[in-house]
């Protein structure tokens, strides 16, 4: 638990927990105007509030239309993984998702009638209004293509059950969940020009991201079996074992990031405070909804 000295002021999270209201009103409307892509079940109240709270208290300086962007891919790759994941049944079906998100990506319109390439095409175009998306957008560009490679991956995991399972240091290497690219597009959002180290800012986001993997996976272990989904205490390796690595990763994260809190300490605070929150938030509850 945490100690009452450390505990945040009850105004601060106050303002805290203002911003994120205005930002989960913003996420209830983007699901109302792409009903199809977040039904009710499993996008209840409780799924907008939660992401929400954990983009607003790791970046408690900014403002609701700051973090909108981060917001809405984050709700978005919910929506690619609920497509992916629990309603596909074929790989036409998948490899038909990945095309219309790429050409999205590639900058071609979004169909009138396909909500996920529509939304996102909007974020999209909010991203290119930003000074830093002309240095930054090849690499959010093929961060949506790494996503949905390693979403299409893990398909294909669930799919062979009988398949062999990958190794620990596959597991990681392939786990582009989404979270490095939630990171490119508020660092995107949030930069002005000339954009400063780049290499390690994605090597840091990428990093974070293997870390959160393991945390998610800790999380929704119980979830993963009855769905099916891999997870990194089903691959046959000990608990002690990823409970190393997942340390031995915090602090290479923590090595990674102390240089750039000097250079661009919002991003790397950004990054560190999401090290901590999930530490705090999984085990205790998760994102999804009831099915």
């Amino acid at each position: 638990m945490t100690a009452i000295a450390d505990l945040l002021a009850p105004r601060e999270a106050g303002a805290v927990c203002a911003v994120a209201s205005h930002v989960q009103r913003d996420l209830i409307a983007c699901a109302e105007a792409y009903p199809e892509l977040f039904p009710a079940k499993p996008f209840d109240a409780t799924f907008f509030s939660t992401i929400a709270l954990a983009n607003t208290f790791c970046a408690p300086w900014l403002t609701a239309d700051q973090l909108r962007p981060a917001n809405r891919i984050t709700m978005w790759i919910f929506g690619v993984d609920r497509l992916m994941d629990l309603l596909a049944t074929s790989r036409g079906e998948i490899d038909s998702i990945v095309a219309r998100c790429l050409a999205v990506v590639d900058g071609a319109p979004a169909p009138p009638d396909d909500p996920l390439a529509g939304f996102l095409a909007d974020i999209r175009a909010e991203l290119a209004t930003s000074p830093a998306f002309p240095q930054l957008a090849e690499i959010w560009q093929d961060d949506v293509r790494r996503m949905l490679a390693s979403m299409v991956r893990d398909w294909e995991w669930k799919a062979a059950p009988d398949a062999p399972l990958p190794t620990l240091d596959e597991y990681l290497a392939q786990a582009e969940f989404g979270y490095s690219l939630v990171f490119l597009s508020h660092w995107i959002a949030t930069t002005g020009a000339p954009v400063t180290d780049i290499d390690d800012l994605v090597a840091a986001g990428r990093l974070v991201q293997q870390i959160i993997r393991i945390l998610n996976d800790y999380g929704t272990y119980h979830r993963d079996v009855t769905w099916g989904d891999v997870n990194v205490l089903l691959l046959g390796v000990g608990r002690e074992i990823v409970d190393a690595r997942l340390v031995a990763l915090i602090e290479e994260a923590e090595l990674r990031l102390a240089p750039l809190m000097a250079t661009n300490r919002p991003l790397a605070i950004f990054l560190s405070r999401h090290i901590t929150f999930n530490q705090g938030f999984y085990g205790l509850a998760d994102y999804w909804g009831s099915r």
